[in-house]
Parts: C-alpha cells; structure tokens; sequence
C-alpha cells in the first residue's frame, strides 16, 4: 500500500452524483423557465448551461448543498478503505465529469474529503499525481487496492 497513487471515480467508488444533478437541472430549468437540453457528459453540458444560464455554478453549490444528505451518505468500508490507504503513505486523487462545485460537497457528504489530495478531471488528477496513479472506477477495485 505504501507509496500508492490512486485516481478515484467520484461516481463509482464513493458517491453517485448524478441523482443529485439530475435534480439540481430540474429545478434549475423550472426556477429559469427554460428548457435545458444539456448533454450527459457534464464538462459539455456546463458549456451549454454557461451560454443559457449565465453565472449557474452558485446555484448548483447552493442547491448541493441544501439536498446531498437526501443522495449522498458516507459508506464506511470505502472510508475505512481510504483511512487506510492515505495511513500507508498513498495519495488519493478524485476525478469526475462533474463540476468542482458538486464534486467538494459530494465528497464532504460521503465523509472522505480529508483523505482526498486533488479533485478534478481524470486528465488533471493524473497530471497532478503523476503518471503512476491507478485508475480505480469501483468499490470493488479499491478493496483489490488494500492488498
């Protein structure tokens, strides 16, 4: 374990957000009175919202915020995993197509935001562990990653 370097999918291994995000442009659209046709992947669908919606990411922080706890809730064998991980040496980076707004309090509501290094796309979290870090997209491979 010691000397790891890990990239973990936000959305697979410790909080599904797109629940959370699928809310958040509902309410969005209805509060706006528009119709957001966003696509799925959410760096593509933020350029859209920048053009419709103008200054939205307050809105999203907000809006994450006040309904997390009704999506996002610690697992406490993936925290202890990390616990773990980040007690033998090993740095821990989380990735997501999300935006950083979402991803923080995603990661503050499933309890793990302290062990976390840098969040942000894979490609920038792979930059900033370096080119060693092991792409971990599940629960299940960060368990493979404690042996």
């Amino acid at each position: 374990m010691a000397g790891k370097t890990l990239a973990l999918d936000l959305d697979g291994v410790l909080a599904d957000t797109r629940p959370l995000w699928d809310a958040w442009l509902e309410d969005a659209a209805r509060r706006a009175r528009v119709e957001l046709g966003v696509p799925a992947d959410r760096e593509a669908a933020a350029r859209v919202l920048d053009k419709t919606l103008g200054d939205w990411r307050p809105l999203l922080a907000r809006f994450a915020a006040d309904h997390a706890p009704l999506w996002i809730r610690p697992r406490a064998d993936t925290n202890a995993a990390l616990r773990r991980l980040t007690a033998a040496g090993a740095r821990i980076g989380v990735f997501s197509d999300a935006p950083l707004e979402l991803t923080e309090i995603a990661l503050a509501h499933a309890g793990a935001a302290r062990q976390v290094e840098i969040v942000g796309t894979l490609a920038e979290v792979q930059a900033a562990l370096g080119g060693e870090a092991v792409v971990v997209r599940t629960r299940e491979e960060l368990a493979a990653a404690l042996r």
